[in-house]
């Protein structure tokens, strides 16, 4: 297994020595605002050069907040990505992931569309997959006023984000006038519950930890609800019809072995997914690029992917 890259292993290191009440003890919008603050000084200096703008998308309960990032001479209409942030569905908005949009975006040449789905405890499973789903028949059903190419659009998110992203490219199989074209997976959860290697072996120390996907996963309660198996692509049984994908996963990430083996089925189901490992990272590190150098050319990695894949 490679080291991981020094300047995480320093963050981590820091983090370590703040002491921390128990998760349980500290209130959702308490750790929210941590991780606003947080991702703040983790991610800054982004391009700056695109046509950013706040619109209202459909939600599965209402009209949800979204950010529509435009490349420099993009042309319209093109390839766009439906996006949603990570965050294990409880913490996470637009402006923590606002840096790594516009990024991908700048690298990509592509338009993305960042979606604030509604997050637990508020708003338990299925809020957030409803919102996924609505989100981004919006963006079909309003292409043109977008600029997206209905040809041309892809589902995207890192984490939990990734796992409505990937949810999103199955339960739209069966929609013939809004056909997915390509999913852009960033370190994927794609089961509520997992027994992987990684999960065990990386359960403390990353972050990612353990108690943090029980806390998430308390929040959230998917766990038992009838209709939970929604959440976990992994254990659909055909995956024919799926979109082309682009799966990212990271060596000290707890979730990089359902991801590698998420890319394993879709291609043992004949389409194509491609496995993009990052040993010396860890998980969350697309939003990371001002912690180290090492997540710019994993972005652009990604970005051309993303480009090829629309093309």
């Amino acid at each position: 297994m490679a080291e991981l890259d020094p300047n995480f292993r320093a963050m981590l290191d820091a983090a370590a020595a703040i002491e921390m009440p128990p998760l349980s003890m500290i209130p959702p919008e308490m750790i929210r605002a941590n991780y606003v603050a947080m991702r703040a000084g983790q991610d800054a200096g982004a391009p700056k050069d695109l046509d950013v703008r706040d619109l209202q998308v459909d939600g599965g309960a209402g009209k949800i907040k979204a950010r529509l990032y435009t490349p420099k001479g993009a042309a319209a209409p093109g390839p766009g990505l439906v996006y949603f942030h990570g965050g294990g569905f409880v913490i996470g908005d637009l402006e923590t992931h606002d840096d790594f949009m516009r990024r991908l975006a700048a690298a990509s040449g592509v338009r993305i569309l960042a979606v604030d789905y509604r997050l637990a405890p508020e708003h338990p499973f299925p809020a957030a997959h409803d919102d996924a789903l609505a989100s981004t028949k919006w963006a079909f059903d309003h292409a043109a006023e977008i600029g997206f190419d209905p040809k041309k659009i892809a589902v995207g998110g890192c984490s939990a984000g990734g796992n409505l992203a990937a949810c999103m490219a199955l339960e739209m199989r069966g929609d013939p006038g809004r056909k997915l074209a390509f999913q852009f997976l960033a370190y994927p959860a794609t089961a509520m519950l997992q027994d992987t290697a990684s999960r065990k072996d990386l359960a403390t120390g990353y972050m990612l930890t353990a108690e943090v996907m029980d806390w998430f996963a308390s929040h959230f309660a998917a766990i038992g609800h009838p209709h939970g198996k929604r959440a976990e692509p992994v254990h659909v049984e055909d995956l024919t019809g799926a979109p082309p994908a682009y799966i990212a996963t990271a060596g000290w990430d707890p979730l990089k072995d359902e991801g590698a083996e998420y890319a394993r089925r879709l291609n043992a189901a004949g389409i194509k997914a491609e496995l993009a490992e990052h040993p010396t990272l860890m998980h969350d590190f697309y939003i990371m690029a001002s912690v180290a150098p090492a997540v710019i050319p994993a972005i652009d990695r990604a970005a051309a992917a993303l480009k090829a894949g629309l093309a």
